[in-house]
């Protein structure tokens, strides 16, 4: 695993997302969004919650390390399921409101790097948990980020581009963050 080689496909989709997608829609390897960029920024993102969690809550004991490891997994829970399941969701909708080929590798692909601003995100209030409501603003720049590579990537046509754009953003914002709330709430109830 390369964390340079990640953490500059992350910043190039943050700060020029157009020349970003085009290099990702080069790519020879389809499956090195897994490999390469999802489940690492979900290893960061679990990473950075159990360390914030221990620095917010004390090393106090087992107490403060059972709390840690239950926000870890409900972070890595959220942003694993959150992925496949919006990823699933957009394609349904390729194909049901637009009328497209159902193509899921290339939908998760496309959700996979997306993902990249709810990623960084994470790991910055996961060790930064005041930062919160500022992450929930700039949770939205995913909309310019998807914006870009409709149809660099998706080869959305224009038509169809602002409708897809929001649908998509709304749902890879959403899904990881309703199955945390979930999770969180089972927890709870579990407990």
């Amino acid at each position: 695993m390369n964390y340079k080689e990640l953490f500059k496909t992350a910043m190039k989709l943050i700060s020029s997302p157009a020349k970003a997608w085009e290099e990702i829609s080069i790519e020879e390897d389809r499956q090195k969004v897994y490999i390469a960029f999802v489940y690492p920024m979900i290893g960061l993102c679990a990473l950075s919650v159990f360390i914030g969690s221990l620095l917010t809550n004390g090393w106090g004991g087992p107490q403060s390390f059972q709390i840690a490891m239950t926000a870890c997994c409900a972070v890595a829970v959220a942003l694993f399921g959150g992925y496949f399941l919006a990823a699933y969701a957009i394609n349904e909708m390729r194909v049901k409101m637009f009328g497209l080929v159902s193509n899921k590798a290339l939908v998760q692909r496309f959700a996979g790097y997306a993902l990249v601003v709810p990623f960084l995100l994470q790991i910055i209030t996961g060790l930064l948990p005041d930062f919160r409501i500022i992450a929930w603003l700039l949770q939205f720049y995913i909309v310019y980020v998807i914006w870009e590579g409709a149809p660099i990537l998706m080869k959305t046509e224009e038509k169809i581009r602002l409708k897809f754009t929001l649908i998509s953003s709304a749902l890879l914002i959403f899904c990881p963050a309703i199955i945390q709330f979930i999770f969180n709430k089972l927890t709870t109830i579990l407990n």
